[in-house]
């Protein structure tokens, strides 16, 4: 054989013949076999010496995309099918299996595996190969595993028109679908990266895909992030100018008082993408949306996974995690309060500890700063609390809220959610104080500087002025119309309209980003009570705090007068002007106001009053028996005023009803209302209410011990001295 090759001129080997005359070479003496190809297809591979791998089920084309990729590439192809096994075994792969049945068949093919060796090629595994975790750890000593993801309805479509009637793992009694579902656990153990197959999808264009994702998992420097403050044509091109991922998961707000957006905008979905997770679960969705968000540079396939399942596993009471109820005609519930903490924030603050604790330097400590108008904070410490014991010694969480500015229930639970690591504080102010109060301190080089050097202690933030705090949300506002679809109720493609009640305007910026992601959104409703300066500006283009004074309501979470995320949202409709931005947001500082241009408004939205929200909330009961909350009331409202009836709209249902017993108590007309929010909850439940009650909450609210917390005045130097005396007890 290796006269073959030295005989043959080079030039005129092809593909599949040099493939051929390699792999017999290389079952026998991998190192001669390395040295007379490797050099001279070096040059030809999109990744150097690596092999792209592809992994998949059966029919999932990896012998078909391998070929058109290693034409693509100039370089050899490898099925290991056909090339290794039966080359080995001198008999077919299924006679090999009806020989020595399944659990002998998968360890002579790990073994097969284990003498391997090639790079620089294009290698198709088979379906059952990931199973071996020797032979897959062996393989990904020198590839990169691209994971052919196939819907399971189309796979077993395929393998029908094929005649395949026999797989590995066949059995009395299991289905080929069990199988397929089975082995999903070990595809997602190994992959590098994936590639969405929908049913209809050509080879040659799957076969793009996996170029395009090589080409991303090879090049982080292109997912970079830029502040909403900064301008196109001042940007920096130095290496070290560069924010990535795990940087503005840190950091939390940009130097220059902006928020970090992605500079090259969020990745787009195609529609077939779509429409391959209409039958994954939620969990799934997430995973396969915030890959593509998060480049594998920052957090590895695998570690994601591995976050996921722990945010969205035993913590949720719903196993669907983000159930869509029918409430009545085209008003669907997006029901966002199943978490921990019974509220839309554990979606986003059950992940980002993880990634914070994976992002941030091992060898720091670093302090999370959260302010809140009510939930954000009970989700804070929670999420942070369930860290592992050595992430909690480097990383503590401190909690700002307005002292009279929360319902009496959200109070009890930010104080019964305080843990070790995670520290709760009543300031005697509003939520605006609170979040400016954060947004100064992390600007303020002096402060952040003296902390790193006398304690060795950085700042961060986990508002929604993180990034990261942004994503989770992204995932749910799609998943509600994937579910939309997969029940029958519209096809994919049908618009849908999405309407949530916003305070500092980062759920409803998600949604937003959830349709400039490919999902059919129409309009997204902007609901608001009646400190409604987002909904004024958005209908007049002037943002006024001039004599503004914060009314506190039954919705708490939408009482909110400087939204910060309608700053990522400006620079979003601005194209990007930076400049424009900071001259916007120097305004508001100063003067108390500004003024967007005409070319630049929006859409008309809407508020309702505390009557309205009261109202809304007895008349749905009344109606189906359901109970909303008080921030869902206010989107209801809107949706009723707003709403044409030409397609579904989707109410964001932020928080359990349970958050709000004394204003729930009060739209019921339920004349005797007890003070103790424990009493409170026991005569909801006695209504024997849809949905049912938050055993998480109930739960919070029946510890004992943890009443006491701090209580500061509205002063800055008050603020800081209470996060420097959290330092010193936590950290020193």
């Amino acid at each position: 054989m290796v006269h073959i090759v030295q005989y043959r001129p080079l030039r005129l080997i092809t593909q599949n013949s040099l493939s051929s005359v390699c792999l017999k070479l290389m079952l026998s003496r991998p190192v001669a076999f390395s040295q007379i190809w490797k050099s001279w297809f070096s040059s030809h591979s999109l990744v150097g010496n690596k092999n792209i791998i592809l992994m998949g089920p059966p029919g999932a084309g990896k012998t078909t995309v391998g070929r058109i990729v290693g034409q693509k590439l100039d370089c050899p192809v490898i099925d290991i099918d056909d090339d290794v096994l039966e080359a080995t075994w001198n008999m077919s792969v299924s006679e090999k299996l009806q020989d020595v049945g399944n659990e002998q068949f998968l360890e002579e093919e790990g073994k097969a595996l284990l003498k391997f060796s090639a790079s620089g090629s294009v290698v198709s595994l088979t379906g059952s190969n990931p199973m071996h975790s020797a032979g897959m750890q062996h393989m990904k000593k020198n590839g990169i595993v691209v994971y052919l993801d196939v819907p399971t309805t189309v796979i077993m479509s395929r393998l029908k028109s094929m005649k395949v009637d026999r797989i590995v793992g066949n059995s009395p009694g299991v289905s080929l679908k069990d199988i397929l579902q089975f082995r999903k656990q070990f595809y997602k153990r190994w992959y590098d990266i994936r590639v969405l197959c929908g049913g209809d999808i050509e080879a040659e264009v799957v076969a793009e895909k996996v170029l395009d994702a090589v080409k991303r998992y090879q090049n982080s420097e292109l997912e970079t992030f830029i502040s909403t403050r900064s301008s196109r044509s001042g940007r920096s091109t130095e290496k070290e100018s560069h924010k990535y991922f795990s940087d503005v998961v840190t950091e939390g707000l940009a130097p220059d008082g902006g928020l970090f957006v992605p500079e090259r905008g969020l990745p787009k979905f195609t529609a077939g993408e779509w429409q391959s997770l209409i039958e994954a679960t939620y969990s799934e969705r997430a995973q396969v949306i915030l890959e593509r968000c998060i480049h594998p540079a920052d957090i590895p396939a695998s570690k994601l996974a591995e976050i996921i399942g722990t945010a969205y596993g035993e913590n949720f009471t719903c196993s669907k995690i983000a159930p869509v109820r029918h409430l009545a005609g085209n008003q669907f519930l997006l029901e966002l309060f199943h978490g921990p903490t019974a509220s839309f924030k554990d979606f986003s603050l059950q992940i980002v500890p993880h990634i914070f604790a994976y992002c941030i330097p091992r060898s720091c400590n670093y302090l999370v700063l959260v302010a809140t108008s009510g939930d954000t904070g009970s989700a804070v410490l929670d999420g942070f609390s369930r860290l592992h014991d050595s992430d909690k010694q480097r990383i503590a969480v401190m909690n700002f809220f307005p002292e009279d500015g929360v319902s009496p229930i959200q109070k009890s639970q930010m104080i019964g959610c305080q843990k070790e690591n995670a520290w709760s504080v009543g300031v005697k102010s509003d939520f605006d104080f609170c979040q400016t109060a954060i947004k100064q301190i992390f600007t303020n080089s002096d402060y952040t500087g003296f902390l790193t050097v006398e304690y060795g202690t950085s700042l961060a933030a986990a508002n929604s002025i993180n990034w990261a705090r942004l994503l989770p949300q992204i995932v749910y506002h799609a998943s509600a119309y994937l579910d939309l679809v997969h029940r029958d109720i519209i096809p994919f493609g049908s618009p849908v309209d999405i309407c949530i009640p916003t305070g500092n305007f980062g759920n409803i910026l998600a949604s937003l980003y959830a349709k400039m992601m490919g999902i059919p959104i129409r309009k997204c409703i902007c609901a608001s009570n009646e400190n409604n300066v987002l909904t004024d500006f958005i209908r007049t283009g002037v943002y006024d705090l001039r004599g503004r004074k914060l009314i506190p309501t039954f919705s708490p979470a939408v009482d909110i007068l400087k939204s910060s995320n309608l700053e990522r949202y400006l620079h979003l409709i601005a194209n990007e002007d930076g400049q424009l931005v900071t001259q916007l947001y120097n305004q508001l500082e100063n003067q108390g106001h500004f003024q967007l241009r005409k070319d630049l408004l929006e859409k008309l939205q809407q508020w309702c009053s505390e009557e309205d929200c009261l109202a809304a909330i007895h008349s749905v009961y009344s109606t189906t028996g359901y109970i909303l909350d008080t921030h869902t009331a206010v989107a209801k409202v809107v949706a009723d005023r707003l709403q044409d009836r030409t397609c579904p709209i989707i109410i964001s249902s932020t928080a359990h009803y349970f958050k709000f017993a004394p204003a729930i108590l009060r739209a019921l007309r339920i004349a005797e209302i007890k003070q103790n929010p424990l009493s409170q909850l026991h005569l909801l439940s006695s209504y024997s209410p849809l949905p049912p009650v938050h055993w998480g909450l109930l739960e919070t609210l029946k510890k004992k011990g943890n009443e006491d917390h701090q209580v500061c005045a509205a002063d800055m130097s008050m603020l800081m001295s209470r996060i420097e005396a959290l330092i010193q007890n936590h950290f020193m």
